[in-house]
Formats: C-alpha cells, sequence, structure tokens
C-alpha cells in the first residue's frame, strides 16, 4: 500500500489569492438514535435495525431541516437509512446540503477489509448523488483506511480531531478534520488515528467540535467558534439528529446505557438552542464547498 502524505496546508496566502471567508463548518452525523450505544454494534441485520430505529431517522429529517432554515450544512448519511427510507438523501440533497456518508452499518471499522465492503454497500446512492465526502464512525480512522477511500472516489474526509485551520493532504484524499482548541504543545504531524481520548486530551487540545463538549458548554463552544472567526479560521463541528429532535421516550429508553456509562449524557442533551444560535449568528458552510474554495485558493 503506497505511503500517505500528511501535509499541514499553510493557514497563510500570498498576495495574488484570497483565502476562504472564515465560517462555522457545520455537519450532522446522521445515524439512528441507537447509534450512541455501542451494545448495538454487532446486530448486522438491518431490518432489525430498522425495527429498533422505530422510523426515528425519516422521522426527524423535516424538524433538523426546519431548524436549519437558509444555512447549509454537510450531513453525513448512515448509509442504511438509506435503504429504510429511500426518499432521504434526495431530501437532504433537495434542501441545498451536502450529502456525505458515515458509514454503511454504524461501527469501529478497524479492518480494512470491512471497510472497503461497508462503503461499497453504499456505492448505488453515492454515485447517484455524487458523494465526495466521508466520515468514519466515531470520529475514528486509521492512517490506512485513506488508500480506501481513495480507491473508493472519495475526495475528503474529515474523521480526525485536530486544531482548526488545518487541512491535510493524506495520499489522494483531503483531510478536514473536525476542530479542537491547542491549550499547549504542538504537532508537528497530524496523523491518525486522532480520535476524542485522554490521549489527544493529553496533547493539550480540546475538542470543542464534537457535541459532546457541545452538551457541556455550548456557551463557551459559541465563543471560541467567534474567536476562531476573528482569528480567519474555519472550524468543523459535529451535530447529531437525536440531540436536535429527541427521540421518543429521550433519554429514558437508555436509562441502562447512561447508569453505566456517564459520559454519554451530553449526548442525550437538546442542543436545538445551541443550533439556533448558531444559525443565528454565524456564517455557516458545508465542508465540501469551504474545501474547494480553500483548495481552488
Amino acid at each position: 500500500m503506497k505511503a500517505l502524505l500528511d501535509i499541514p496546508i499553510p493557514t497563510h496566502y500570498d498576495s495574488a489569492t484570497m483565502p476562504p471567508s472564515p465560517r462555522v463548518l457545520l455537519s450532522i452525523d446522521y445515524e439512528p438514535w441507537f447509534a450512541l450505544l455501542r451494545r448495538y454494534d454487532h446486530m448486522l441485520d438491518s431490518a432489525q435495525r430498522c425495527e429498533l430505529d422505530g422510523g426515528f431517522t425519516a422521522d426527524a429529517l423535516d424538524p433538523i431541516l426546519e431548524k436549519l432554515g437558509d444555512a447549509k450544512a454537510s450531513f453525513y448519511l448512515v448509509g442504511e437509512i438509506a435503504d429504510w427510507h429511500s426518499g432521504v438523501p434526495g431530501k437532504i440533497v433537495g434542501a441545498g446540503h451536502e450529502l456525505g456518508l458515515h458509514c454503511q452499518t454504524h461501527r469501529h471499522l478497524n479492518d480494512l477489509n470491512e471497510l472497503a465492503a461497508d462503503i461499497q454497500a453504499s456505492a448505488g446512492w453515492r454515485r447517484h448523488f455524487s458523494v465526495r465526502g466521508y466520515r468514519a464512525p466515531m470520529v475514528g480512522i486509521r492512517e490506512s483506511a485513506y488508500a480506501v477511500l481513495e480507491a473508493a472516489g472519495f475526495y475528503y474526509s474529515s474523521s480526525i480531531y485536530a486544531p482548526a485551520g488545518t487541512l491535510l493532504r493524506k495520499g489522494g484524499v483531503w483531510e478536514l478534520p473536525v476542530s479542537t482548541l491547542r491549550l499547549f504543545g504542538r504537532d508537528a504531524m497530524y496523523t491518525a488515528p486522532r480520535d476524542f481520548s485522554m490521549r489527544l486530551l493529553s496533547r493539550g487540545e480540546l475538542p470543542y467540535g464534537s457535541s459532546f463538549s457541545i452538551g457541556l458548554m455550548g456557551g463557551q463552544v459559541l465563543r471560541i467558534l467567534e474567536r476562531e472567526l476573528k482569528a480567519g479560521r474555519s472550524p468543523v463541528i459535529i451535530l447529531h439528529p437525536y440531540e436536535l429532535v429527541p427521540p421518543a421516550n429521550w433519554p429514558a429508553r437508555i436509562a441502562r446505557d447512561l447508569l453505566l456509562n456517564p459520559l454519554l449524557w451530553p449526548f442525550t442533551w437538546n442542543k436545538a438552542a445551541f443550533l439556533a444560535d448558531l444559525v443565528r449568528d454565524f456564517p455557516i458552510s458545508p465542508l465540501g464547498t469551504y474545501l474547494d474554495e480553500a483548495v481552488k485558493s
């Protein structure tokens, strides 16, 4: 497998070019409500998973599109949702949003053959909608996976955490990371995996682009976003459908999981007010639109 380049793109531009205007790069990892819980990762029967979802992923879309209003975001869709509800991808694109792939079946995809098979399962609707972007489940990817993404025709990925303003070239695939705030230290290279972990925190980075952080410190995240934009950077953030439109009997239906893993709580808190503040007060853009401008510059 060929070596992959890991090249931070400089944030300065020469006098002949203009940098892309700073904006918040808003993404929604569009997944079933139970994707939050690892205990369903081994349920691979799509019909069972559809029954468990209970129509949530179809019903939540219109309210989320309404909350976004005129703002345009990147929707990274779990592919099996397109199998369950064939109108979902077209509705996202029809509303002017970017459509990307989150995976076919939401779980850790560490084996390259499994990753390739998972990506291939969505090939039909990806071709139909000219999907260019990918985000790994749990924002967890390995360096070797970029060659698989390139072979599948992806233009870019957003599957690691790194400071806002970082843009990396991984072989033939661009990596536009979910944003962190550098508190101390410095990395010369940004090599995957760079997921939300104690290792990332020990490197001196606060992953404020994660919806976990937004749940814990939504107001502070808005202030961080304001500072990043004033510095000319375009931060990447993630939200999930169950954080914007609560599923039935939420979060009581996952009470056992919350008891066993209290770190899940911030993912269950309603972030509709955060989104309302975001689209009212900040310029918003899909990741692909920004990347096109950045690469052209």
